[in-house]
């Protein structure tokens, strides 16, 4: 199971910290990520982390504003979020796929429920 929190509501520019919390022995030991959903469009990778925390990957758009970091002893993940922009907005869903699967969302074994993030301008 993947619970996220962490979500809320910021004026464009400010930060939040997304947390998401593995629970499970399977889980725990799968890489962990972001995706994110704003209305009426597809849901879009944001970043990925490994098991251990010791890689990181992001999407094009998080470069320099979003980092992703993993707690193992709280079997938790972490998106940092600076800087948040309008378009930023959407909600934000916890992901996991066994290592070696595509990271994309229609290979995504294991979904949390999506916290809110909303910007305003």
């Amino acid at each position: 199971q993947l619970t996220e929190s962490g979500g809320g509501s910021v004026q464009a520019g400010n930060s939040l910290r997304l947390s998401c919390v593995a629970s499970g022995s399977t889980l725990i030991m799968l890489p962990m990520g972001w995706f994110r959903q704003a209305p009426g469009k597809e849901r879009e990778f944001v970043a990925r982390v490994t098991w251990n925390g010791t890689s990181t990957y992001g999407a094009d758009f998080v470069e320099g504003r979003f980092t992703i970091s993993r707690d193992r002893a709280r079997n938790t993940a972490y998106l940092q979020m600076n800087n948040l922009k309008p378009e930023d907005a959407g909600v934000y869903y916890c992901a996991s796929s066994p290592e070696g699967r595509r990271f994309v969302s229609d290979d995504i074994e294991y979904w949390g429920r999506g916290t809110q993030v909303t910007v305003s301008s």
